[in-house]
């Protein structure tokens, strides 16, 4: 679905949420393995999926429309507590730190925990003010198969790492906080998934 109103916070006040970003394109198994988990783990009520518009950092070339990936990803998600958004097209935001302010904005009574993989972990210090990220809402960081959970981002944010047993109160933790939680390796992507419909 589509956020309805924006600017009703409201109707998701104390709502513990989980934002998994990303450009979905397409949306696959492992997404919605991911967010089964946290909505488990974390003790979220809801996960919100943003398909960006267009991610900064990936080219335009290959990037499937927007409502042909939304509609996709609606139709995979298929979970009452899963709601696939285009909220950051709503914003007209690129970033994510600029996207999470404005949704911290619009919904101020809301718990929101940001969701990422450890190989978006690894390339985060080259987003646009990534600090920002930690600064502003807990984060939960799922382990992915080649990929480290170090770095320089866990590094910078070093004192503020919280052990995977604290996952259920995550989102209640005033930011930065974040961990690392123990969720089973899944080895599907969407890059791999794309190759197999090309045939590279």
């Amino acid at each position: 679905m589509i956020i309805p109103n924006i600017h009703a916070g409201a109707c998701f006040a104390d709502l513990r949420i989980g934002l998994l970003g990303g450009s979905f394109n397409p949306a696959h198994a492992g997404h919605r393995a991911m967010s089964l988990y946290a909505l488990k783990r974390l003790n979220l009520d809801q996960i919100w999926w943003l398909v960006s518009p267009q991610n900064p950092l990936k080219p335009a070339k290959g990037m499937a429309p927007l409502a042909e990936r939304l509609e996709d990803a609606r139709a995979l998600a298929h979970h009452p507590n899963i709601l696939v958004t285009s909220i950051e097209a709503q914003f007209g935001t690129r970033y994510t730190a600029d996207t999470l302010a404005a949704l911290k904005l619009h919904f101020p009574r809301t718990r929101f925990v940001w969701l990422m993989g450890a190989d978006n972990l690894e390339q985060i210090p080259l987003w646009y003010q990534w600090e920002k990220i930690f600064a502003q809402v807990p984060v939960a960081i799922f382990r992915r198969p080649g990929y480290a959970t170090g770095g320089k981002a866990t590094q910078y944010f070093a004192a503020w790492r919280h052990p995977s047993s604290h996952g259920r109160t995550l989102a209640a933790f005033a930011p930065p906080a974040w961990l690392v939680l123990d969720n089973p390796l899944n080895l599907l992507s969407a890059t791999a998934i794309r190759g197999q419909k090309t045939g590279g």
